[in-house]
């Protein structure tokens, strides 16, 4: 059974740091992209970040050079270091892989 499971979001100031991860069971970790959306209050779901099979990553327009995603395969683990955080952050963070979502984690920020 495949499972994704986030952890790692919280309240913070803007211009601190969290790291989100994202725990993967059920399949073949290191063979599949991962990838991380969000999604704010009355908004829709957007593409945040992705790592792909080969570990190369990507990313919105909107975080490019404030976070980095990251793989352990030997803990079946991508995270999501988030710095320089802004108010507009503020969403539900939530992985994906294949058509598997997990049940996503909060990131608050105050201005």
């Amino acid at each position: 059974q495949v499972q994704l499971v986030e952890s790692g979001g919280g309240l913070l100031q803007a211009g601190g740091s969290l790291r989100l991860s994202c725990a993967a069971s059920g399949f073949t970790f290191s063979n599949y992209a991962i990838h991380w959306y969000r999604q704010a209050p009355g908004k829709e779901n957007k593409w945040v970040a992705t790592i792909s099979s080969d570990d190369s990553p990507y990313y919105a327009d909107s975080v490019k050079g404030r976070f980095t995603i990251s793989r352990d395969a030997a803990k079946n683990t991508v995270f999501l270091q988030m710095n320089s955080l802004k108010p507009e952050d503020t969403a539900v963070y939530s992985c994906k892989a294949r058509n598997y979502w997990g049940q996503g984690t909060q990131v608050t920020v105050s201005s």
